[in-house]
């Protein structure tokens, strides 16, 4: 089988989400054996001091027979930071010049997430 008939038929669906520097990456992949599984990739961009810039992937396989406890541990994990912190993020506060641009206090800092995404893995 030639590469490129092999990258089709590896990736099946994919979604991208952007979010600021970070880019994560949903991918339906298909085993030799030819079931499914999903991969998710954090791509992360870093500039360097000069205005280079490189990238930082990081990458989970989820294989089917995870998917059930996988999905539930994820649900509860996101519903106990949205009822503990809310749905508030305060993204600055890890920025390099972020006392330059708030202060010390930083309350400017805090925005709301009305473009939050609700992911399901269910829709897969």
């Amino acid at each position: 089988m030639k590469e490129n008939d092999m990258l089709e038929k590896e990736e099946i669906f994919s979604k991208v989400l952007r979010a600021g520097r970070r880019t994560y990456f949903f991918d339906v992949r298909a085993t030799k054996a030819d079931d499914y599984y999903i991969t998710i990739t954090e791509s992360k961009k870093f500039t360097e001091d000069d205005g280079s810039f490189h990238f930082k992937k990081h990458k989970i396989y989820l294989y089917k027979e995870d998917f059930a406890a996988f999905s539930e541990i994820l649900d509860e994990m996101t519903n106990f930071v949205v009822e503990h912190k809310g749905e508030e993020v305060i993204s600055e506060r890890h920025q390099k010049d972020f006392k330059k641009l708030f202060g010390e206090r930083g309350e400017e800092a805090t925005v709301t997430t009305e473009s939050f995404t609700d992911i399901s893995f269910d829709d897969i």
